[in-house]
């Protein structure tokens, strides 16, 4: 029988980061059966440290500023 991920996932520290922008933190979560990327910044509030989460659909497109210049070859003039 093979595991189920539904409604779980994983957190690893991201040793990659460089900026306060980078996560924290970056794994993947199931929910639904919809698998989505996972990432967490450690922050500090009134009450004391706490993880602010963002979860990114894996198969969604890249973001507008992420994806490449196009030319539109009906805007050049000759």
């Amino acid at each position: 029988m093979e595991y189920d991920n539904n409604n779980s996932g994983v957190l690893f520290k991201n040793d990659k980061k460089e900026t306060d922008k980078h996560p924290d933190y970056k794994g993947n979560v199931e929910v639904d059966h919809v698998a989505y990327w996972l990432a967490a910044w450690i922050k500090e509030g009134k009450s004391g440290k706490f993880m602010s989460l963002s979860l990114t659909p894996k198969d969604a497109k890249p973001a507008e500023s992420e994806q490449p210049a196009v030319e539109d070859d009906d805007n050049i003039p000759f």
